[in-house]
């Protein structure tokens, strides 16, 4: 069965739904909400997710400020699922037709972040993007603008087995810790993580919130695993292009521009990139956020290389429980 919570992480959940959520960050005083340590930087509990709390003044506009377009894109995922290759394979789906593929810009671009502090991803910035734009988030549902619903904008959201998002979320934030700190070990990092402890979690929230969405909205919501990109990546962008509106035509399909597309975004070619080679994304708190750190294996089933026995069980019993019912499983 399931480890039960710690004593400080029902004390901390508590705490959150004793609290009204401000509604600006102004209002916000950091310091008042329940904070926890284990990972790399320690989390803050925002409106049930553990968030890192440098990223609150960023993430609270978003809900406030962001203003969707019926014809957005926002590619939705939890950390560690295949993030880099969606928004791959989005972006050259939907540019396909003003970009040869040969040199598509998808070889030296990227692709804004609705909460990450950077240039490309300010709201400014992105409000003055043209039309259509394609975003990405990790934000969970209920932290983004209800009018996501109503603006009709087309949303993605991609899961993994959650084993798998597991073992590369540990490495990751191994990777992330302060120089001169002491590794997470991998029991300590799993105990955390099935309490719902990590960044953006509990994970299974976060999955469920767009697993209902997509049963009230199948239209605009689309609803992906990892392995199925895994298994068969062809299918899922012939998927991709029919829900974006932008089908393959009958000569595109005799021309094999689908199985283009995948060997585009391919793991081999987008990890060989020179500008995913290297470079940081951000620093700060003797921490750097290399871009090659973005790239592991994205291997199907590597949990097996890394996890006992018992520690799968563990895992598999908390998403057993935490999604019975609702018609999602892994």
């Amino acid at each position: 069965m399931a480890q039960a919570p710690s004593e400080s992480s029902k004390s901390d959940t508590k705490s959150s739904a004793d609290e009204t959520p401000p509604e600006s960050y102004s209002d916000l005083v950091i310091s008042t909400l329940p904070r926890r340590g284990g990972w790399a930087k320690p989390l803050v509990l925002y409106r049930n997710y553990w968030l890192n709390p440098g990223r609150l003044e960023h993430i609270i506009p978003v809900k406030e400020r962001f203003k969707p377009r019926r014809d957005d894109i926002i590619l939705a995922t939890y950390p560690k699922c295949g993030t880099t290759w969606l928004k791959a394979l989005a972006f050259t789906v939907t540019t396909r037709g003003r970009h040869a593929l040969a040199g598509h810009p998808l070889l030296a671009g990227r692709h804004p972040h609705l909460e990450v502090p950077t240039p490309a991803g300010d709201l400014d910035g992105i409000e003055r993007m043209p039309s259509p734009r394609l975003l990405a988030t990790h934000l969970p549902l209920s932290l983004l603008p209800p009018v996501v619903a109503a603006s009709g904008c087309r949303v993605v959201y991609l899961c993994r087995q959650p084993k798998d998002a597991f073992v590369s979320w540990w490495h990751f934030a191994n990777q992330m810790r302060r120089k001169g700190s002491p590794p997470i070990k991998l029991d300590d990092a799993l105990s955390m993580y099935c309490e719902g402890f990590s960044p953006f979690g509990p994970f299974w929230e976060h999955h469920l919130e767009y697993w209902k969405e997509k049963s009230a909205r199948p239209e605009q919501v689309l609803f992906l695993k990892y392995e199925e990109i895994a298994s068969d990546p062809v299918e899922v962008v012939r998927t991709l292009a029919g829900f974006f509106a932008v089908p393959f035509t009958e000569e595109e399909e005799r021309r094999g521009v689908p199985e283009e597309v995948v060997r585009l975004c391919s793991f081999e070619m987008l990890s060989g990139l020179e500008h995913n080679k290297g470079g940081d994304v951000a620093r700060g708190d003797s921490i750097v956020v290399g871009r090659s750190m973005f790239f592991r294996k994205g291997k199907v089933g590597d949990w097996e290389n890394h996890m006992a026995k018992e520690m799968a069980e563990k895992l598999d019993d908390v998403v057993e429980d935490k999604l019975k019912g609702s018609g999602l499983v892994f």
